[in-house]
């Protein structure tokens, strides 16, 4: 279980998460919707270890792993796949891989990615800042599968992809749902996310508003009150 009980963080004197408390069960995916500016993305910094929450704690296991750095946590499983992809555009897909290995896994992992994504064995020996958005999407994505994660937080993983390669990671996705991988996923398609959830939260003002199974959502005015028309797209 990965939780965040009674968060609330900011920056300098700007509060943005006001007692947040959000669970990630074993092997369940979680979606995390809300206009902009709700406070998603600082959610999944706080998350992933890269800020600091002023009250609050997050727990893995049971564990208080608050301010924990961000190294430490991905030892322990967690991994963060930010909004802009993290990637780094001067190396190739290959060192890129290699990069996100664990020392001695190497040929193993580079295996694993191209097995997930079949287009990356064809552009091991290109440099990732050459490639399409879609195809620098999936080496994130590649990040968190190869290093066998046990939590992965995923902001924003389709932003700017054309709809055919939207289809593509979300089908990845599903991969890592289907092996039992916990993920918490915050995206802009709501109904593709909600498509995948098994449990979904609702941020708003940098509240929890609504908490509970998709289909709850459904012909629910909070949906169509805090999401928005902007945010309900199917592709």
């Amino acid at each position: 279980m990965f939780e965040l009980v009674g968060v609330s963080a900011g920056y300098g004197d700007a509060p943005v998460l006001r007692d947040v408390t959000l669970r990630v069960p074993d092997g369940t995916c979680v979606a995390l919707i809300g206009p902009n500016g709700a406070g998603k993305t600082t959610l999944l910094r706080v998350a992933s270890g890269l800020l600091r929450p002023d009250h609050g704690r997050v727990l893995l296991d049971g564990e208080n792993v608050t301010g924990c750095h961000p190294e430490d946590l991905v030892g322990r499983g967690v991994c963060h796949v930010p909004e802009g992809r993290g990637v780094f555009p001067n190396l190739t897909v290959r060192e890129n891989l290699r990069l996100f290995a664990a020392a001695g896994t190497e040929s193993e992992a580079e295996a694993r990615a191209t097995d997930a994504f079949p287009r990356l064995g064809r552009r091991l020996s290109q440099l990732v800042g050459t490639m399409s958005g879609g195809e620098q999407q999936m080496v994130a994505l590649a990040r968190a599968y190869i290093r066998r994660s046990r939590v992965i937080l995923l902001d924003e993983v389709s932003m700017g992809l054309a709809p055919k390669l939207v289809d593509e990671i979300f089908t990845f996705v599903g991969r890592l749902k289907s092996e039992g991988i916990s993920l918490l996923l915050v995206e802009q398609f709501v109904i593709k996310a909600l498509g995948i959830a098994d449990f979904v939260f609702l941020l708003a003002n940098g509240k929890i508003d609504f908490a509970g199974e998709p289909s709850e959502l459904q012909g629910e005015d909070v949906f169509a009150r805090y999401a928005g028309a902007s945010f309900v797209q199917t592709r």
